[in-house]
Order: structure tokens, then sequence, then C-alpha cells
């Protein structure tokens, strides 16, 4: 009866190893954003090789879209909303905050970091690919409407964040860091090492 005690042990511990294995690989692959990303697209293009060839799972495709949508706008969003920022900024100094200035630098900090959406996009890719052996998820559509309704909505999610974007002037991307310039310096350099 020992035996059979010790089991859901020792299967936890399997899962907790494998679980921190898997944990380990994916920290290795954190600096590594070209060959992650590659990763994924060429898993997602297998992906619609399998679609096209078997010519069905539309729905399973239009929902990868819609998740893709999804994380793409979490991904451009910021992940304090500059909306409730701006709020606080007029409201009285009476609850103990710091005072803060309206042309305080404010750090664009996404709500959903680069690494979680490719991570969350991988294994919503591998999902749906699965989902590809499983004749009860071929529902028969007319595609065509799914595809101009997703063009309708992507199109009007991002009218959408682009104002928003414009309105609370935030760039959801960095060009590197800015280089100022010094003055010119017209005089003559002394060497000082003697």
């Amino acid at each position: 009866m020992e035996s059979s005690g010790n089991t859901p042990g020792k299967l936890e511990q399997l899962r907790i190893r494998i679980s921190r294995q898997f944990q380990t690989i994916l920290d290795k692959t954190v600096p590594l954003t070209v060959p992650r990303w590659s990763f994924a697209f060429t898993l997602y293009m297998i992906y619609w090789v399998r679609v096209w060839y078997l010519n069905g799972f539309h729905i399973i495709t239009y929902a990868l879209h819609i998740y893709f949508l999804n994380l793409f706008i979490a991904f451009l969003t910021p992940k304090v909303d500059p909306m409730s920022y701006d709020d606080a900024l007029d409201e009285d100094d009476s609850d103990g905050q710091l005072p803060t200035r309206g042309g305080e630098f404010k750090p664009f900090i996404r709500r959903l970091p680069e690494f979680k959406f490719w991570c969350w996009a991988t294994r919503a890719t591998c999902v749906s690919f699965a989902m590809t052996f499983f004749e009860g998820f071929n529902v028969p559509v007319f595609w065509p409407i799914l595809v101009m309704y997703f063009i309708m909505l992507f199109v009007i999610t991002m009218k959408r964040q682009i104002r928003h974007m414009m309105k609370h002037k935030y760039v959801p991307w960095t060009s590197g860091k800015k280089k100022f310039q010094g003055k010119e310096d017209s005089g003559t350099v002394i060497d000082q090492r003697y």
C-alpha cells in the first residue's frame, strides 16, 4: 500500500522536473528574437499548408487569427492606460502621492511583452495544428465571409488603436537610444599628457 501512496508524489516530481526543463529552454530563447519568430512563422506556414491541403478547418483558422489580433492589440497597448494616468494628474495632491508634472517622462511598458506574445502565438498555432487532426472541428462554412469579416474587424480595431495612440501621443516601438549633439567646439585640442 505504501507504493501506491508514493506514486502521486513521484508523478508530481516528474511533472515538476519536466516543467523546469521546459522553462529552462524557454529562458535560453529569450534573447534570440529572430530565431524565435522564425520558428513561429515556420510553424504557422506548416499549419497553412495543412489547412490548404485539407481544404477545411476554416473556423479553426478564423479563431486562430482572431486570437492573433487580440494578442497584437495587447502588444500595442500600454500596461498603464494613459487616460487613467492623465486623470491622476488632474486630481488634487491630498492623497499622499508625489506631485507629477505633465512633461514627466513616462516609459512605454507593454501590456503583453514580446516574449509572451511569441510564446502564446506559438502555442495557439500548435493547438490549432493539433485540432486539424480531428474531423469534429471541420465545420463546413463559406470561408470568404469569414475572411471579409476578419478584414473588417482588423481595420476597425486597428483604426481605434491608432486613434488611441495619437490621442495619448505614445508610440509602441522604439528606434534606439536618442543621440544628442553637443555644441561645435572650434578651439584647438591641447594635449596634456606631457
